[in-house]
């Protein structure tokens, strides 16, 4: 048991050093300019018409980090920071959402695969915490509860790694379309990378946080007769 508490706190720390790194490249990115002055609404639209997509809009939502594409309404989300800023890091992030949106065009597998897990996920997730607390109390007289928490914990875990392809994916189409666009030059185009590159990260130690405690769960509830 002690080993797992070195892997969760493992994972905890570097879930803290990747977010830092991460907020730390977008607040330097955000304030170098792209070379052609372009917004990150312009850079959206300008993508999505490169690939052949006229049907799906681009918005401005509220808040920081609310950067989504959302499929079922056909319709780029953009935070207000990056909509209508010129900056490497606003065209970095406009790029990626509209790589989800190329992927759902294209149907990419790992996309379908998520969209279809995502209310299985939302029900899961709306339980797991409930389900999972009652399950440590009653453990000795009704460990079926712990065990019906770890199972609807591990569909969230699923969840966390299938949506590894989908952003790293999302990235690299985006990354490769702002070099071949002209987009960024040799001056930004790293930067945009290593933004991208630092905001797959999250998802990484988020998937692999969530693996972590799941087998946290898993040691209880086999030890549950020792």
């Amino acid at each position: 048991m002690p080993s797992i508490y070195i892997i969760v706190l493992s994972v905890m720390l570097a879930s803290w050093l990747v977010q830092a790194g991460l907020n730390s490249r977008f607040t330097k990115y955000s304030k170098i300019r792209l070379p052609n002055g372009m917004t990150g609404k312009q850079v959206a639209e300008r993508m999505l018409h490169d690939h052949g997509i006229y049907d799906v809009r681009v918005e401005s939502v509220r808040g920081k980090l609310t950067d989504h594409y959302n499929p079922a309404t056909k319709t780029v989300n953009l935070s207000e920071p990056v909509y209508s800023s010129s900056s490497v890091a606003a065209a970095a992030v406009a790029a990626h959402e509209c790589g989800h949106a190329v992927q759902h065009a294209h149907a990419y597998h790992f996309l379908q695969m998520r969209s279809a897990l995502v209310p299985v996920v939302c029900f899961a997730s709306r339980w797991v915490t409930w389900v999972l607390l009652a399950g440590v109390v009653f453990l000795q007289t009704f460990p079926g509860l712990l065990l019906a928490g770890i199972v609807l914990f591990a569909l969230t875990t699923l969840f966390s790694f299938i949506t590894l392809p989908v952003e790293i994916n999302a990235s690299m189409r985006a990354v490769a379309w702002l070099n071949q666009s002209g987009i960024t030059d040799y001056e930004t185009h790293p930067q945009a990378k290593d933004a991208l590159r630092w905001a797959a990260y999250t998802y990484v130690v988020a998937a692999l946080g969530s693996l972590a405690t799941l087998l946290y769960y898993i040691m209880i509830f086999m030890g549950r007769r020792r």
